[in-house]
C-alpha cells in the first residue's frame, strides 16, 4: 500500500516500542546519518496518549496533551522515512543475538517479518494498572481522560495544591502515594483501598510504621469496594461504594502499581532487573547483563522501561544518550 515502509534487510538499529523515547531515539538515528527500524504497537499504547494536559514538556509553556506530542514525535520521524521505518501496528515477538547483531520478529499487516539490526534499542514502556470496578477497567476512563484520575505525581500532582485528593490502593505504595501527595498541600487525601484491607499483605512492621504516619498525618481510607462513579460533569471525582454510600472529591489519583512491565523480551536477552522489575542499564542506556553485571554489547533500554525516573523529557534525554553512544560504539 502507498505510503507503508519497504523492510530492509538490515538496519542500523532496531528500536522496539514507538512512545517518546522509541521516536526520539529513531529521530536522533536519522540525524546521524543511520538507519533504523522503529517497531511499535501504536501511539494509543504509550502511557501519555490519553493524557489531557501536560505542563512539563519543553516548548510548550501553554502544555501540549500527549496525544498531540505523539503527533509531532510521528511527524518528524516520517519527515526522515529514507533512513527510519516506522513500522506500526506491529508487535514485537521475540529478539535474539546474532553474530552480526540483533533480530527481532514482530507481526505486521498479518505477516511476520524479522527486523535486524547492527544495535537494539528496547523502548516498550510499561503499563499501568486500572483500578477495575465491576471487573472491568473501563467505567474509570472517562475521569482519567478529563484528568479527574491522574497516575502520575511527578506530571501531575502540582494541580492537587488546596484540592481534596481520593488515592486508590491499598498497599505500601498506595500509603506512601498519599503521604508523598500531601508535598503539594492538598485540602485532604483519602485512601480508597477498594474492597481490601489498607496493608493487608505487607509485613507488620512496615504496616505499623505506615500506619502510624498515615494516622500522624491524618490520611483516612475507605474499605468499602467502589461501584461507581460520578460528577463528571461537575468536573469532580464522585465515587459511590457498595455500602450504599458515596464521597466526592477535587481529584483522583490511582496507586494500583503496573499492569505489564514489558519484561520477556528483556529478560529473554539476559538483562539484569532492579527490585521495582526495572531493566538496570548503565549511565548510557546499556543494557546490563544478569550474570556478569557488564553492559550486554550493542543493547540498550530507554525509557519508563529503564531504571531512572518515568518522565518525557527523561525519555527524550536518554534516548539520545543511547543512539549517540551506539553512532560512537558500534555503528
Amino acid at each position: 500500500m502507498p505510503g507503508f515502509p519497504r523492510l530492509k534487510e538490515s538496519y542500523d538499529l532496531v528500536i522496539v516500542g514507538g512512545g517518546h523515547a522509541g521516536l526520539q531515539a529513531g529521530l536522533k538515528a536519522a540525524l546521524l546519518y543511520h538507519t533504523a527500524a522503529i517497531v511499535d504497537r501504536g501511539p494509543k499504547y504509550s502511557r501519555s496518549y490519553y493524557a489531557p494536559h501536560m505542563a512539563n514538556i519543553p516548548g510548550f509553556p501553554e502544555g501540549i496533551s500527549g496525544h498531540k506530542l505523539l503527533d509531532h514525535q510521528i511527524a518528524a520521524v516520517r519527515r526522515v522515512d529514507e533512513r527510519v521505518g516506522y513500522f506500526t501496528p506491529a508487535r514485537a515477538i521475540t529478539a535474539a543475538r546474532t553474530e552480526a547483531g540483533f533480530e527481532v520478529t514482530f507481526d505486521w499487516l498479518r505477516q511476520t517479518q524479522v527486523a535486524r539490526g547492527r544495535a537494539l534499542v528496547l523502548a516498550m514502556g510499561v503499563v499501568d494498572r486500572i483500578p477495575e470496578v465491576g471487573g472491568a477497567i473501563e467505567p474509570i476512563f472517562p475521569w482519567a481522560n478529563q484528568a479527574l484520575v491522574d497516575f502520575c505525581m511527578f506530571c501531575d500532582a502540582h494541580e492537587l495544591v488546596g484540592r481534596s485528593v481520593a488515592v486508590i490502593g491499598h498497599d505500601a505504595f498506595a500509603a506512601r502515594t498519599a503521604l508523598d501527595l500531601l508535598h503539594w498541600e492538598p485540602t485532604s487525601v483519602e485512601i480508597l483501598t477498594h474492597g481490601h484491607r489498607l496493608l493487608e499483605d505487607e509485613e507488620p512492621a512496615e504496616a505499623g510504621t505506615l500506619r502510624d504516619a498515615l494516622a500522624e498525618h491524618g490520611i483516612a481510607h475507605v474499605t468499602s469496594e467502589m461501584v461507581g462513579f460520578d460528577e463528571i460533569r461537575e468536573k469532580r471525582f464522585g465515587v459511590r461504594f457498595a455500602d450504599g454510600t458515596s464521597r466526592s472529591f477535587d481529584r483522583g489519583f490511582s496507586a494500583v502499581g503496573w499492569y505489564d512491565m514489558h519484561g520477556t523480551i528483556p529478560r529473554a536477552l539476559g538483562c539484569r532487573f532492579d527490585a521495582d522489575g526495572y531493566v538496570v542499564t548503565d549511565e548510557d542506556c546499556r543494557a546490563i547483563a544478569e550474570g556478569t553485571g557488564a553492559p550486554i554489547p550493542g543493547l540498550y533500554c530507554i525509557g519508563d522501561l529503564r531504571n531512572g525516573w518515568n518522565q518525557i523529557p527523561e525519555a527524550w534525554a536518554n534516548a539520545e544518550r543511547a543512539v549517540i553512544h551506539a553512532y560512537a560504539e558500534y555503528l
